[in-house]
């Protein structure tokens, strides 16, 4: 996706997210960690501070929860560490997408096994 494309999700996520806490009959529902589509997945991960991260999967992909908190510690350390970044902007950090690229690599090799 390009980042219009991750912007135009991101905003339907929020959208739905402040939806579903008004309409869940589950009492102290609070969020969206799951969207199953006909052919994918989508997961979210929320911050304590509110911080989303989605990944989006082939239909009953296994620990996702697990690689988005991965993922949030990476963006801990190398995205909130950098001096340079602007909250609410698009992350542009060579060092987390390197580490992001092998994490998830690892994690497809791991799952899969290739």
């Amino acid at each position: 996706m390009d980042t219009n494309d991750s912007l135009r999700v991101a905003s339907l996520w929020h959208s739905m997210h402040a939806i579903s806490q008004q309409l869940s009959l589950t009492t102290g529902c609070s969020k969206i960690e799951l969207l199953e589509g006909n052919t994918f997945d989508l997961h979210c991960f929320q911050s304590l501070t509110g911080t989303k991260f989605f990944v989006v999967c082939k239909l009953g992909t296994q620990h996702m929860e697990a690689l988005l908190k991965v993922v949030y510690e990476l963006y801990t350390d190398y995205v909130l560490k950098n001096p340079f970044y602007e909250m609410k902007m698009p992350i542009r950090c060579e060092v987390f997408d390197i580490n992001l690229t092998q994490t998830v690599q690892k994690d497809r090799v791991a799952l899969l096994g290739r």
